[in-house]
């Protein structure tokens, strides 16, 4: 059953959230740039990021604070939603209707009244967060600025009980979660993760694995720039080696790549730990050894010592990388899949790498 209602001058059709266990899924320019904010604390500092014909200013209010990357689980359940109905011929709408007990559940959080009270705040901090972008516009120079939320609202029945929440999506999210080749599903296993940087890094690699089946490689400052977090560099460079160490992201395995020039790089490819012993490795064509471990749940490092690589050659060009994906940093331009010549840190089943390959 559809209500028909007017917002502003809009005439939307209230949609009323699918049952049963979704697939979640993604928009891939929320996967590719820095819409959120990484932190759980309040950020009131813009974001203002730059690549090529990309430009991207996001702004929040000081009573809210920005959106965060855990306030981008409504949206992951609003594109599974929509996707879900697209695909069974079920017409959709901006306007979603939903219960909180929905979208806490698909989202992976307790169902607690504390746990309402800050979907409440998340949707709050949705709508006051305001985004200015030229991505799928027709020129660079032209902007499209809207909210994550234009709005939404409590539903009550008669007597003033709650029955569920509102909310209207903004047209660019629409737009894009309709088009199916800007789309991915992502590993239900994502919403367990706590850090805001292993999400957003989860998201960026998922977005980009999608396409590279032999993997991907990302400079260390690009990634900063591209995170749109404010912590310093050498901060950031620390917490992303111990993302390496740790090894969670779900569906990827994580290098580190060292190139002859020094410039390091965090590269991934698709596998999944399998728990076999592993040799650690070192670095080749470089002058320091920075030798990286992996967790005990996962691997188990020999305790003496390290053993030399036997890698002579470096993996191929990423000849399918997209341009959107380069980057400029202090005015030089260079892309993603740049070719490295050293590998820092360990991981199942590499070619030509003492240790053994996981069963598929």
């Amino acid at each position: 059953m559809t209500v028909r209602r007017t917002v502003g001058r809009d005439q939307l059709e209230l949609f009323r959230a699918l049952p049963g266990d979704l697939a979640p899924r993604d928009a891939e320019d929320l996967m590719a740039y820095p819409f959120f904010s990484l932190a759980k604390s309040l950020r009131t500092t813009p974001i203002d990021f730059r690549a090529g014909d990309i430009a991207i200013r996001v702004e929040a209010v000081p009573e809210h604070g920005m959106a965060t990357i855990w306030d981008a689980d409504i949206l992951i359940w609003a594109a599974s939603q929509i996707v879900e109905a697209r695909d069974h011929g079920i017409r959709s709408s901006r306007l979603m209707a939903a219960t909180p007990y929905e979208i806490l559940t698909f989202t992976g959080r307790g169902t607690s009244i504390h746990d309402y009270h800050r979907l409440k705040a998340a949707l709050d901090r949705l709508q006051t967060t305001t985004i200015a972008t030229s991505i799928r516009q027709p020129s660079d120079r032209r902007m499209h600025r809207f909210s994550w939320v234009n709005e939404w609202k409590e539903r009550l029945d008669d007597a003033g009980r709650p029955l569920g929440v509102e909310l209207i999506v903004p047209d660019w999210f629409y737009a894009a979660v309709m088009d199916d080749a800007l789309v991915l599903t992502i590993d239900r296993a994502y919403f367990a993760l706590t850090g805001g940087l292993e999400r957003w890094l989860y998201r960026l690699v998922r977005k980009h694995g999608g396409r590279q089946p032999t993997g991907w490689r990302f400079d260390f400052r690009h990634l900063h720039q591209k995170s749109g977090a404010l912590s310093p560099f050498r901060r950031f460079a620390f917490e992303l080696r111990d993302i390496v160490r740790r090894q969670p992201l779900p569906g990827y395995v994580l290098f580190i790549e060292i190139e002859v020039g020094g410039r390091v790089l965090l590269a991934f490819e698709p596998g999944e730990p399998c728990g076999q012993v592993v040799e650690p490795l070192v670095l080749s064509g470089t002058g320091t050894i920075v030798p990286s471990g992996t967790p005990p749940s996962c691997y188990q490092e020999r305790k003496q010592g390290i053993s030399p690589s036997s890698k002579k050659t470096n993996r191929a060009l990423n000849l399918e990388s997209n341009e959107e994906s380069n980057s400029v940093v202090g005015g030089r331009r260079f892309s993603d899949s740049r070719p490295s010549f050293a590998r820092a840190d360990s991981g199942p089943g590499r070619k030509g790498v003492p240790g053994r390959r996981c069963a598929r």
